[in-house]
């Protein structure tokens, strides 16, 4: 499917950008050190998602908490600001304005989901110094309801995604766990499609996009190299619980199980090779222990 926007495609070459093959993350670190010294990592809480884990074939007496964590998070890079996932209750439904209001919510399927509310995505940006106008680049980790909410508040800018995830998600019959009105606004923006298994977001190996199809169709996960953190990579649902991964389970209704199974290899073995930490976005313990906006991470 052709987009209504412009469309801009673009890959690694050349001395433009270092190929992240098998050490390009390596070695781009080592090359670019302190070439994004005001690079900045924001953690967007948006509330709690009630969840079984049982679809994600584990027991309750495997996870240490059953409920998941809403996140997004804002990449503030000196060329630009990358919104990543853009939460599960949008702005114009919120019931309540503050956080704590349980809130019902119908996906395209009819299946009924509840979500205790954290403060709006686009008051914590407010509280950061940002408004959405300042948002310059939006990627989605991938279309499920509860990464997409607010995406619509942010079709002006550049749209990054993968093509075969773009096609589904603005295909006449939209998958069932999705709200695809959040997201419509976004066939007019302008995009760049994700065609490469990683993909250098402002050409300094600082943020990079990686593709980890399985969950979806054009799934991405997303590597930030903080100067004082260090490098982290934001799972998008690659996992939702880290019994997943100590076990080896898979949810019960991914897009594909075998490309799952892949992407998690791959990326198993740049965490490894990289010395890159994983942030399990919906793993409500460890996101307890993170700071959130307006504290940042650098």
């Amino acid at each position: 499917m052709a987009p209504n926007g412009t469309k801009r495609t673009i890959a690694f070459a050349g001395a433009m950008i270092v190929a992240l093959s098998t050490s390009g993350l390596e070695a781009q670190n080592a090359e670019s050190a302190g070439s994004a010294e005001n690079l900045r990592l924001y953690v967007l809480d948006g509330g709690v998602l009630a969840s079984d884990p049982r679809r994600y074939d584990l027991r309750v007496e495997d996870v240490e908490v059953t409920e998941l964590s809403i996140a997004s998070f804002l990449v503030v890079h000196p060329d630009g600001v990358l919104l990543w996932d853009a939460g599960a209750v949008a702005e114009d439904e919120r019931i309540a304005d503050g956080a704590g209001a349980q809130q019902r919510l119908l996906r395209q399927d009819g299946n009924e989901r509840f979500v205790t509310l954290g403060l709006s995505l686009i008051a914590q940006l407010a509280e950061s110094g940002f408004a959405p106008e300042d948002v310059t680049h939006l990627a989605l980790s991938h279309y499920h309801w509860d990464h997409t909410a607010d995406a619509g508040s942010f079709a002006h800018a550049t749209w990054l995604v993968a093509e075969r995830e773009r096609d589904v998600m603005l295909a006449d019959e939209p998958p069932g766990g999705t709200r695809p009105w959040t997201f419509d606004a976004l066939r007019n923006s302008d995009v760049v499609l994700v065609e490469a298994d990683e993909h250098d977001v402002f050409g300094d190996g600082k943020v990079v996009l990686k593709q980890a199809p399985g969950h979806t169709e054009g799934h991405l996960v997303l590597y930030v190299d903080l100067e004082q953190t260090g490098p982290v990579l934001l799972s998008g649902d690659l996992y939702h619980y880290p019994a997943e991964r100590t076990l080896d389970r898979l949810p019960n209704f991914e897009a594909s199980r075998e490309e799952t199974i892949a992407s998690r290899e791959s990326v198993e073995r740049l965490l490894e090779r990289t010395g890159t930490e994983l942030w399990i976005q919906h793993d409500l313990a460890h996101h307890r222990t993170l700071r959130l906006a307006p504290e940042f991470y650098d």
